[in-house]
């Protein structure tokens, strides 16, 4: 579910945007993101949460009501992030944005990271990297970008072996998917 910058609507960044901007003003960015990550994990995990958050069939009854429900059920009705998380949601169901919703939590991953004086990249592999790996490629990216680096990994299989890593506007693509097309549309020259 995780998107890239380039991928994050402008409605998501407006909504990360007053989020952070709220959160920031309460001191609580840090707790807010971690909310945000148990609600993304939440919504990852249970297919029909998912169904329903990108689904246009329920009014905007039912998804405020949902949300709420929700928000009751998984710990989110103490004060403080907790609050500021479960009315930001509650805020964008009414505005039936609910799809948007990853894209949100990547806006705000990446403010929150900016603040911290992180950037953040995405690097997508074809199986999970180990700890160890994770952390010299954030050592690595570290270099090459002069911050500190937020990873946000992402598995697919169908990259065959390598990485790709999108770091803001740069790309470094050494997966084995690529390299065969790229061997590939070489010999169709040569041939």
């Amino acid at each position: 579910m995780s998107n890239t910058s380039s991928h994050i609507s402008v409605v998501a960044k407006r909504y990360a945007g007053a989020l952070f901007d709220l959160a920031h003003e309460a001191k609580c960015v840090d707790d807010v993101e971690k909310e945000l990550s148990s609600c993304l994990s939440l919504i990852e995990s249970n297919s029909d949460l998912k169904r329903f958050i990108f689904s246009p069939v329920f009014s905007t009854k039912e998804q405020v009501n949902a949300v709420s429900a929700l928000c009751e059920k998984f710990g989110l009705k103490g004060k403080g992030a907790a609050a500021l998380v479960r009315n930001f949601l509650k805020v964008v169901a009414a505005n039936r944005r609910l799809f948007d919703l990853p894209g949100i939590f990547d806006a705000f991953y990446q403010l929150a990271a900016l603040s911290r004086g992180e950037i953040s990249a995405e690097v997508t592999s074809a199986r999970a990297l180990t700890a160890a790996q994770e952390k010299e490629l954030k050592a690595t990216l570290k270099n090459v970008a002069g911050k500190d680096v937020r990873l946000n990994m992402i598995v697919d299989s169908k990259i065959l072996g390598g990485l790709i890593i999108r770091l803001g506007s740069r790309q470094i693509d050494t997966s084995l998917a690529t390299k065969l097309s790229s061997l590939k549309l070489a010999l169709k020259e040569v041939g």
